[in-house]
């Protein structure tokens, strides 16, 4: 799924590794929302991955994996150049941001409102 090939996670890998290891494998379409956190996280396949993560959280931008928003705020962790391809994701997903109550917002694990607003108040330049 993302080039270059990887050799197999060696016998003493975490399970993370392990992970997103066997998550390249699998046919994007067959990933689920979890996978998605995990490889946006660890920042892997970034151009592939994004776009179907955005998808899913203009639905349900407050999807929840380990807690509620998480894949939202994965999202919004990633590096500004990953947006600089695809910079209407980005415009996308800060309006589904903006949009949302300000109650579910206070609902986040703290510092969540913090990386959202950082991630919306990017300079134009790096979106």
């Amino acid at each position: 799924m993302d080039p270059p090939h990887w050799a197999p996670a060696s016998s003493d890998a975490t399970l993370l590794v392990r992970k997103v290891h066997e998550l390249r494998r699998v046919q994007l379409g067959e990933l689920g929302p979890a996978d998605l956190r995990t490889l946006i996280s660890q920042q892997v396949a970034l151009p592939y991955v994004l776009p179907l993560a955005v998808r899913l959280l203009l639905e349900e931008p407050l999807l929840a994996y380990f807690h509620k928003g998480d894949p939202l705020l994965a999202t919004v962790r990633v590096p500004a150049s990953a947006w600089s391809l695809r910079p209407e994701l980005g415009a996308r997903l800060r309006t589904v941001i903006t949009a949302l109550p300000e109650a579910a917002v206070a609902g986040l694990p703290r510092g969540a409102v913090e990386e959202l607003a950082r991630f919306v108040a990017q300079p134009a330049s790096l979106r």
